[in-house]
């Protein structure tokens, strides 16, 4: 049943966004808004579904709370991210910040999260969560996380649905953006992260074959960007620079999944109950 309501959400999203680039302005506005929704609750309910209402209470607070925390934030003072304003065309606002906005981060935490958890030994027995693992867990979910924004931060600014005050320095090919954007999504993504484990419980070290549509999103949003912003949105730098930024968890985990699937590897966890008590294989 968790697979099968997270595959259905799944692939209304990328209908939606395959539409994106063939509308325009209020539209492509309202478009942009219902992926964001679906993305938000094809995250939230994939960790109530798979792991129980403390996993998915814990991402709601960190990544939807935090998330409007720190854009109110920024909005006001310009800090971490820079200075900025929303457009009035992502809807409702409370606090200067488009109520989507947060759900945009809790969108794609969990599944740079449980990609983390994936590559660091998550899915494999006797991975358990030493130091080291720990720490490399943390920096790949960040960067996951954070590197998302070379391909998101482009595109919405090219619509104009938020606009930089001042945009310098930027990235070359970046131009309308600071550097100090992508600092700040790297500073608010490490806080995330670090919070998500222990409010979430053990639950969250783990991953089984529940988590595939997660992890699928995840490729999805990768492969999908790279291919959109140099083909259908001409926006050649970002392509480039999402590329190589959200590579550095994307690529590792596609690679991992192929030697997995190549080795025909299967994991006892995932034909038993887990601590929450919902069997894994459903």
């Amino acid at each position: 049943m968790t697979r099968r309501i997270s595959w259905t959400l799944l692939g209304v999203l990328v209908f939606a966004q395959i539409c994106y680039p063939l509308t325009t302005g209020t539209t492509r506005a309202g478009l942009t808004v219902a992926t964001v929704v679906l993305g938000w609750l094809l995250s939230v309910g994939h960790a109530l579904l798979s792991r129980g209402p403390r996993v998915a209470a814990a991402l709601v607070a960190v990544a939807t709370g935090g998330g409007f925390a720190i854009e109110a934030i920024g909005v006001a003072t310009g800090v971490p991210f820079g200075s900025y304003d929303y457009s009035g065309e992502l809807g409702p606002k409370l606090a200067g910040v488009p109520l989507i906005i947060p759900l945009a981060w809790t969108w794609m935490a969990w599944p740079a999260w449980l990609a983390a958890v994936r590559l660091t030994g998550g899915g494999t027995a006797g991975g358990g969560t030493t130091a080291g693992r720990w720490v490399g867990r943390i920096a790949l979910a960040t960067l996951g996380l954070a590197a998302w924004d070379l391909f998101l931060d482009p595109q919405m600014v090219a619509e104009g649905y938020w606009v930089w005050r001042d945009a310098t320095p930027a990235l070359p090919g970046l131009t309308g953006i600071p550097v100090s954007n992508y600092l700040g999504w790297l500073l608010f993504a490490v806080l995330l992260m670090s919070a998500l484990r222990p409010l979430a419980g053990p639950t969250a070290e783990r991953t089984d074959r529940r988590d595939h549509p997660m992890v699928a999103l995840y490729l999805w949003t990768y492969f999908s960007s790279i291919l959109a912003h140099a083909v259908f949105l001409d926006l050649p730098a970002s392509a480039l620079w999402g590329a190589a930024g959200m590579g550095v968890t994307a690529v590792p985990l596609t690679v991992t999944l192929l030697r997995a699937r190549r080795h025909g590897e299967t994991r006892q966890e995932d034909h038993r109950p887990d601590r929450t008590g919902v069997d894994a294989t459903r």
